[in-house]
């Protein structure tokens, strides 16, 4: 009996709609390859949500994505909503749903392929074999804090809370041991424990764990230093794990590494199999329904959904495969295009891309 696995569709703002069409038209060649079926629900997040439901995160959306296998995200935001209260922003929908389904392991690859090293702004000799995870925790911090903003005789105050539970702290972790231990066993953790509360917690629960990775070689890292040694040495990381809004800042940082933020998945999982899957980069309206965004990241955000909420190991390796033997080919986007007259639109990329899955598939 062929499996069945429901996704909870979220195209979202911007060029969200795009990438996520061309990502879905991959997972229906999976359907074919793999003999399973996925059901598509399609719902509102974020921007469009707003404007068509009056709430960034509509009750509906929820109740569907809770009813799935997992839920695949374009991208949420734009200048159009910038001014919105906080309530009604595109941003808090993305908070909202991360909160409501328990999301609270964002995983973000940073890797740098060799016929990519071109791209970054960053010497070779730096760049190139960089291979890292970073971890952040999704669900707690400052982020997700009680917020204040009032006046007093001195002016204008506004205040942020920054609040972490042992527990939440104490499963963020272990995930990222686990994690490590299937990479290089390599796991950095990063705080601000000569300054933080909250961080030396961070480290006296990550010190308590440790012991039962005998495996994974640990060191502890200052976020500060963190980011400066992500531009000198990036090669010496394999797994980080951090905190929210440290995690938010060091895993843009190091996207950047590889030259585009377009061409970065993630996967944001809850206990078990359920997960959601998006790319890295923002809702870009600048580009729009002009055909030209990069589908890369949002199709290997698909990888990672047959990865990790459904165990489909062997069409995960096709994807990937295929991304790598595309862009060795020297097929572009315009974002990644030495030349850009020659760059491909988000369609032919996705194409080019379903054919080499199809041959990687095989092969495997």
């Amino acid at each position: 009996m062929s499996q069945n696995f429901t996704i909870t569709v979220l195209p979202g703002d911007g060029i969200g709609p795009e990438v996520i069409e061309q990502a879905v038209n991959v997972m229906k060649v999976v359907e074919e390859l793999e003999g399973v079926s996925f059901s598509f629900e399609y719902a509102r997040l974020g921007g469009c949500a707003i404007d068509e439901d009056g709430t960034p995160l509509p009750q509906d959306t929820l109740e569907k994505a809770r009813r799935s296998d997992a839920v695949l995200l374009g991208a949420v935001g734009g200048p159009k909503w910038d001014n919105n209260p906080a309530h009604l922003r595109p941003e808090t929908g993305l908070l909202g749903i991360r909160k409501e389904l328990g999301l609270y392991a964002n995983l973000r690859p940073a890797f740098m392929l060799d016929c990519m090293v071109g791209v970054s702004a960053l010497r070779e000799e730096v760049v190139q074999g960089v291979d890292l995870m970073v971890i952040r925790e999704l669900t707690g911090g400052l982020y997700f804090g009680e917020k204040k903003r009032y006046e007093t005789e001195k002016g204008e105050v506004a205040s942020d809370e920054l609040i972490y539970y042992e527990y939440e702290i104490e499963r963020i972790v272990r995930r990222a041991f686990e994690v490590a231990r299937l990479r290089s066993k390599k796991l950095t953790s990063v705080d601000k424990a000569n300054v933080l509360e909250s961080s030396r917690l961070w480290r006296k629960v990550v010190d308590r764990i440790a012991p039962e990775y005998p495996d994974v070689e640990l060191r502890h890292q200052l976020v500060d230093s963190c980011a400066m040694e992500l531009i000198r040495w990036p090669k010496q990381f394999d797994t980080i794990v951090t905190e929210n809004m440290f995690g938010d800042i060091l895993s843009d940082e190091a996207s950047m590494l590889t030259g585009s933020i377009g061409m970065l998945p993630s996967a944001s999982l809850a206990d078990g199999n359920f997960g959601l899957y998006e790319p890295v980069h923002g809702s870009a309206p600048d580009i729009a329904g002009k055909g030209i965004a990069n589908p890369t990241a949002t199709i290997l955000s698909a990888a990672m959904m047959l990865r990790y909420s459904f165990g489909l190991e062997k069409a995960a390796n096709a994807i990937e495969q295929a991304v790598h033997n595309v862009l060795n080919s020297g097929v572009r986007t315009g974002d990644i295009a030495s030349n850009k007259e020659e760059a491909v639109g988000t369609e032919e990329m996705t194409n080019k891309i379903i054919a080499a899955m199809r041959e990687a598939y095989v092969q495997a």
